[in-house]
């Protein structure tokens, strides 16, 4: 009997548009025309050549960025604010509203409304001009499809012409799509879609942005307001003023006033929820990585930094533009490597020792070995659109990726880092840690360097001057040592083998000196004074961390498009950059400048605090634990634990002579003494380049004329 009444009901609605194809519609759509022959022949022409069948691919949905538990949100992006929902998240009195509010007749007609038809029809007439409709829900959730799903400016003229060929087609594709689709499916596509105004398309991007909430829990006065907004969004908008208020209290009345008389509820029912107030709770759904939470500024830094990520992955989209669309129309679920908690504590390091308003910047990367992913980005500035205060260039707000590097930003000269790559060339060349060489200061070089010889001096001769081996030379960095290192393997292999490790040479005379050919006579290099960034810098010492394998630098745990699909960009992609036997001896060496001591004791001072020892062979050292310093009793000189609770682990930090940062101790439980197989921490950091007063504000790093300090005791220390 259903069906029979199904295909009665078609039989009408088909009737009706094939005899009044070129009349009645042409008459609701243009009043004031004459019926001509031409009119009627467009009409019939749609119904006889076009497929019925409507392809509904899946609409555009908001991306979302999460922290590295998939819980803490970072930001949004989307072109249309919109949230697919299914129809059981969406309470019966949202439905019922919507119905009463735009189609009154939806679960009795088979996608076109004859009645609805002849009574435009006759309103129309009667007003000289379109004043009523008679598009059904179903034909509006056609049209919509029709407009979001068009490829081309023809296609999207099509959807949205004022004609009686799209009234048509719009028709037939309903007729054709009510006999697909149950009413349940189209009203749940249909409120998944609407525009409700203020960018909000569908009901959950409705419920946040008038009422703060989810569908489920709109009351009845709620969703009867919503429900009004959508004829036109713009005339019953809420927030537009009193006017707009005023406008959209009336269309809310209308609205229940429809629900009572389908006794959707009751007369008292609607009597009450008109008498109660609007109760907007205006909220927004953030878009972009200017709009991370307010009190987290300095994410947007991470943010910025993985939206370059994206731009390269080509898996999706030929073209930079077409992967930008892919983000903010793929609804994906994207959880990133950064771990709010270090985070926090990098921003908070990086404060410590500059100011937001200090025109110097010190930023931070941390990343963890093993896998390249970033796990904090900070640095002392937020990342922000808002105006600076007078004569605060980039300061306190920015968007400069001062991190990363990108557009203008080349980096920043890293100083004594760079001597990590002399000393794993010197190694892979066959020379034993203990190398030695008496250092002098000055040391005249083979290097040309203007009219003479390149003759490099030791911050501290006293300190650092005669005879020395990678231990103590790496461990006080003795520039003259490095240089004779350099010079004895050749510069050649101490440039490439940065860039085995991720450096890159951005600005274009680094570029030049590291080219093939030229590297081989840059003996300044092994001293830092090439530019880079502090995330290429952390990922080098992650590589020597995780016993030779380096690990592409990785924003993100996961992908997970709309459809549940898992992209493979968020793997790891690594290889064997230098020997684990190499990697292991430097990482010996590396225990000197942070106090620590080396399985041959070799180590005789260093440029940093004692910072602890790391674990003996076999242990596990799954993640750095930051412990305090232990104090021997000076009765038996046992060592003794603070007892209060270790401080969280942080990258390391250095700051100026005038206000230095303390290192952050990476060590592990165990307190036996290291060996050369001795297993690196699973994650590490690198310290920052270090700026001094010569350095201007991060404006300048856009310019190319950013320098830092080439201190020869601010050496790397982050594995």
């Amino acid at each position: 009997m259903r069906r029979q009444n199904s295909l009665l009901g078609d039989l009408a609605s088909l009737l009706v548009c094939g005899v009044l194809a070129g009349i009645v519609v042409a008459l609701l759509a243009f009043p004031g025309f004459g019926i001509s022959g031409l009119a009627v022949k467009s009409g019939t022409g749609v119904f006889t050549n076009e497929s019925d069948q409507l392809k509904i691919p899946p609409p555009p949905q908001n991306s979302y960025l999460y922290a590295n538990d998939g819980k803490t949100l970072i930001t949004t992006f989307y072109s249309d604010n919109r949230t697919p929902t299914t129809i059981d998240h969406v309470p019966t009195v949202m439905q019922r509203a919507i119905v009463a509010a735009e189609d009154t007749r939806f679960y009795r007609h088979h996608g076109v409304d004859p009645r609805g038809v002849m009574r435009a029809l006759l309103a129309n007439r009667s007003a000289g001009q379109v004043s009523e409709g008679a598009s059904t829900l179903t034909m509006q959730y056609v049209r919509n499809v029709r407009i979001y799903s068009a490829k081309t400016p023809q296609e999207l003229h099509a959807a949205t012409e004022q004609s009686m060929a799209r009234k048509i087609q719009e028709m037939r594709y309903a007729l054709a799509l009510e006999r697909k689709l149950s009413k349940k499916q189209i009203m749940q596509g249909y409120l998944n879609i609407v525009y409700f105004g203020h960018q909000a398309y569908g009901i959950v991007a409705a419920s946040k942005v008038y009422f703060d909430t989810t569908p489920d829990k709109l009351t009845l006065p709620q969703a009867a307001l919503l429900a009004g907004v959508v004829k036109s969004p713009d005339a019953f908008d809420p927030e537009s003023g009193p006017a707009g208020r005023k406008a959209a209290l009336v269309r809310r009345s209308y609205v229940l006033d429809s629900m009572a008389k389908l006794h959707y509820i009751s007369k008292a029912e609607a009597k009450r929820a008109k008498a109660a107030p609007i109760g907007l709770r205006p909220s927004s759904t953030p878009n972009g990585c200017t709009e991370v939470p307010s009190k987290h500024r300095d994410w947007g830094f991470f943010c910025d930094w993985f939206v370059q990520w994206w731009d390269q992955q080509k898996q999706f989209g030929a073209t930079s533009a077409a992967r930008e669309n892919t983000l903010r129309t793929g609804g994906y679920k994207i959880v990133t490597s950064m771990d709010p908690k270090v985070q926090a504590s990098a921003r908070k390091a990086s404060l410590a020792v500059y100011s937001k308003t200090n025109t110097k910047a010190l930023p931070i990367a941390a990343i963890e070995p093993h896998t390249g992913r970033v796990v904090a980005m900070s640095v002392n500035r937020d990342y922000s659109l808002k105006k600076n205060p007078a004569g605060m260039k980039n300061r306190p707000n920015t968007v400069d990726q001062l991190i990363a590097g990108g557009g203008d930003v080349n980096g920043y000269q890293t100083g004594s880092t760079f001597k990590m790559f002399t000393m794993l060339a010197a190694l892979e060349s066959g020379l034993p840690l203990d190398t030695g060489f008496h250092a002098p200061s000055p040391l005249r070089t083979n290097y040309i360097a203007g009219n003479g010889y390149y003759s490099p001096v030791n911050d501290n001769p006293k300190w650092m001057d005669g005879y020395r081996t990678m231990w103590d030379g790496y461990g006080r960095s003795v520039n003259t040592y490095f240089v004779w290192l350099e010079q004895k393997i050749g510069a050649e292999k101490a440039v490439n083998m940065a860039k085995r490790l991720g450096i890159k040479f951005r600005a274009h005379s680094d570029a030049v000196y590291a080219s093939k050919g030229r590297s081989n006579g840059w003996g300044a290099f092994t001293l830092g004074v090439a530019q880079t960034t502090p995330l290429d810098l952390a990922n080098a010492y992650a590589t020597v961390a995780a016993e030779g394998i380096y690990c592409k630098e990785l924003p993100v745990k996961s992908i997970v498009d709309a459809r549940g699909h898992a992209s493979d960009a968020a793997k790891p992609q690594c290889h064997r950059a230098v020997s684990k036997d190499v990697a292991r001896a430097a990482t010996d060496a590396a225990r000197c400048p942070v106090g620590q001591q080396g399985f041959y004791h070799k180590c005789n001072g260093g440029t940093a605090p004692r910072s602890g020892r790391c674990s003996a062979p076999g242990r596990s050292a799954a993640r750095p634990v930051a412990r305090r310093p232990t104090r021997r009793s000076r009765s038996s000189g046992s060592p003794r634990r603070s007892p209060r609770p270790p401080p969280p682990a942080r990258p390391t930090i250095r700051g100026t002579r005038s206000a230095p940062a303390s290192p952050a101790r990476w060590t592990s439980p165990s307190r036996r003494r290291c060996s050369p197989t001795c297993p690196a921490s699973r994650s590490a950091a690198s310290t920052s380049p270090r700026t001094t007063s010569r350095t201007a504000d991060p404006g300048a790093a856009r310019r190319g004329q950013r320098r830092a300090s080439r201190r020869p005791d601010d050496v790397g220390a982050g594995v």
